[in-house]
């Protein structure tokens, strides 16, 4: 009887596939087609896997620059947030797990166009290298990372899968060094900026002061607005951390656009703020305050004081849409409700 138990469970598992082909076809679905469908199935955690692959083959050919790209940022103050940047990115795509497409695909032609970036900005750096200052070749390299690892998400995971993750993905072009030029234009625009923000301080305070464009004469000292005063760091960073949070925290595209746009003015006040207190500690305690911890390392500070504005306009524009949404769920409700008495 035993082996007759035995014998049954064999045959059970046996018919098991035969039995799943035959409730297909029972369910207008051929079974060839069921059988196609489910070998096609189980071949879909493959092209994750050749993606990860991919992204291991990439990080080996991109080693070199990658880790000089590395002891770049960590040695630049300009540039230490590109160490963060691939984990934040790695993070936002896990939040994300839940909606991630189950079925991959293959989009050639949307492959083709990060494809074409990143061979464009590979063969610049390397065409160009000679004549490229180190932080300008670390950016084309960094760049034609990015771009290639797009093309592999396109050409492995398909256009679904990559519009779903299409935030983390842009988020990661801010692995690519500011360029050469690109900071000096923002540091020269925001040296301008911040003198007038400074000088609207000083008058609304009552500062007794002589202005001569950048240059501040103070009763017993005269600032200048120099490059150190930009706050071009400072105000990069806000910028990505604005980025970040209205895509974390916000739906609608006019709020999100709202909260990034925000950062320039604050950017540019907090500078103004900045040199202003430094004047005021001079005047209040003599020029040694220009050498005070305030001024050479007071930038976080003041960073720090600049995110107290930008997350209470956050809140405001996150509770906007909480309001919004539960309005129209109560219109929503009462609708039905009307609907129904009306049929009754």
């Amino acid at each position: 009887m035993e082996v007759d138990l035995d014998h049954g469970k064999v045959e059970k598992r046996l018919i098991a596939p035969e039995r799943e082909k035959s409730e297909a076809s029972m369910n207008g679905v051929p079974a060839a087609a069921a059988e196609r469908t489910f070998t096609t199935e189980s071949r879909l955690p493959r092209r994750l896997l050749a993606f990860l692959f991919f992204i291991a083959v990439l990080i080996a050919s991109f080693a070199g620059p990658l880790v000089s790209l590395a002891i770049h940022a960590a040695g630049s103050e300009l540039h230490s947030h590109v160490l963060l940047i691939p984990f934040v990115a790695a993070y936002l795509i896990y939040i994300r797990r839940e909606q991630l497409p189950k079925e991959y695909g293959s989009s050639p032609g949307w492959a083709a166009v990060p494809l074409l970036g990143g061979l464009a900005a590979l063969a610049a750096a390397l065409w160009q290298n000679p004549s490229l200052s180190h932080n300008d070749y670390l950016a084309l390299m960094a760049l034609s990372f990015v771009f290639l690892l797009a093309a592999g998400g396109f050409l492995f995971l398909g256009r679904k899968w990559m519009t779903t993750v299409a935030f983390p993905f842009v988020f990661l072009i801010f692995m690519v060094p500011m360029p050469d030029a690109m900071a000096d234009a923002l540091e020269t625009a925001s040296k301008l900026a911040s003198a007038e923000a400074a000088s609207f301080f000083f008058n609304i305070t009552g500062t007794p002061v002589l202005r001569d464009g950048r240059v501040f004469q103070l009763p017993n000292i005269v600032i200048e607005v120099a490059q150190e005063c930009s706050g071009i760091r400072s105000s990069w960073v806000l910028f990505i951390t604005s980025l970040l949070a209205a895509n974390l925290f916000l739906r609608s595209a006019w709020r999100r656009v709202v909260l990034v746009c925000f950062v320039i003015p604050l950017g540019i006040v907090r500078n103004g703020f900045r040199v202003w207190v430094i004047g005021a500690l001079c005047i209040r305690f003599g020029p040694q305050m220009l050498h005070s911890i305030i001024h050479r390392r007071g930038g976080p500070t003041f960073f720090v004081l600049s995110l107290i504005p930008l997350f209470l306009l956050l809140l405001w524009l996150h509770r906007g849409e909480v309001r919004k949404a539960a309005a129209v769920f109560r219109g929503g409700s009462s609708g039905g409700y009307g609907a129904i008495e009306s049929e009754q």
